[in-house]
């Protein structure tokens, strides 16, 4: 039994290093540069649904007000950039900086509310702070938005003549979001998401610290998003309120944890991959001649998913390998 345990954790990390192997050689290997961007689409949903996945996954509140913070974190590093001069590097994190403080009053309110209502409460804090930078003509250039000056070269402003250099920055970003992942599932903080996400209540009687979690939690889950935020707008060399807060990046963040698997490490990755790959390849086949068929398929995936394995990918995975598993030790 000792050694099929050994066996087993052994082919887990020659796993993940075949896995990280590929991962890095992936630009050098291809040359298309629309695949080098559905590359980047896959791992920066699969960085936001990690984030997501801390507070909507692990403790179970289902937020969708994340664009809040991927906005914020684009407005900062951008207003920086553009009215100050200083480096989206630092703006980046300046922006997950304030993501975070913006998660504390945002916490303060909606974390009173349970249920559909906290849900419906993250919606509106997305929209009202949209319509505020609607309104700050002058300041945030209002709904027109602006471009980020193209500098060329520019890697101490995060601006490169490639896509590759953008690659391998989301790809680092993905990395410590994980880790980051992991460290919290085995500390004590994941026990204690574990048990609020199952019965807050209960969770609170047993001596958890609920509004200590939950806020600390949100803290990380908004600081990450935020660098998110910077990235994309550094990428599109564009920024407007309906894109940086664009309610779309808070549904599909959701999405891609629910489908691979909510509670769990791999399941934002997993179904950003499935997720973003099928939507690249429809319109890659169908363009705009078949109206409305990514979203069909969508919500075909997402049904089939709530009906019949609501554990998503990786929860159905763990349920065979544990048949499997306790079939060989009868």
């Amino acid at each position: 039994m000792e050694k099929l345990i050994v066996f087993s954790s052994q082919l887990k990390w020659a796993i993940y290093l075949a896995l990280a192997a590929l991962m890095l050689s992936l630009p050098l290997l291809i040359n298309s540069s629309f695949a080098i961007e559905i590359l980047i689409r896959i791992i920066l949903f699969s960085f936001i649904g990690t984030a997501w996945n801390l507070l909507g996954g692990y403790a179970k509140q289902l937020s969708l007000g994340h664009a809040t913070f991927f906005g914020l974190g684009a407005y900062t590093s951008t207003i920086l950039q553009i009215k100050f001069g200083i480096s989206p590097w630092i703006g980046m994190f300046a922006g997950g900086l304030l993501g975070t403080i913006a998660s504390l009053p945002m916490g303060w309110l909606c974390f009173r509310l349970k249920g559909p209502y906290f849900t419906i409460s993250t919606i509106a804090t997305t929209n009202v702070l949209m319509l505020v930078f609607l309104k700050f003509r002058d300041f945030a250039w209002g709904a027109e938005g602006t471009t980020i000056p193209n500098l060329g070269h520019a890697p101490l402003m995060m601006q490169f003549e490639t896509k590759i250099p953008y690659y391998y920055i989301i790809l680092i970003l993905l990395f410590i979001a994980l880790m980051i992942t992991a460290w919290i599932e085995r500390s004590r903080v994941g026990y204690y998401l574990v048990a609020l996400g199952e019965d807050e209540d209960a969770a609170a009687a047993s001596g958890v610290d609920v509004v200590k979690v939950k806020r600390n939690i949100f803290m990380i889950s908004a600081f990450l998003t935020g660098l998110a935020g910077t990235f994309y707008t550094q990428y599109i060399y564009f920024i407007d309120p309906q894109t940086a807060f664009n309610f779309n990046i808070s549904i599909e963040a959701a999405l891609v944890s629910i489908v691979g698997g909510i509670g769990t490490l791999w399941g934002p990755l997993i179904g950003t991959v499935l997720l973003e790959t099928t939507s690249a390849l429809l319109q890659s086949w169908f363009g705009n001649s078949i109206g409305g068929i990514q979203l069909t398929i969508y919500s075909l995936i997402l049904m089939a998913v709530i009906l019949w394995r609501p554990t998503g990918i990786v929860g159905y995975v763990k349920e065979v390998y544990n048949r499997r598993k306790n079939r060989g030790t009868e």
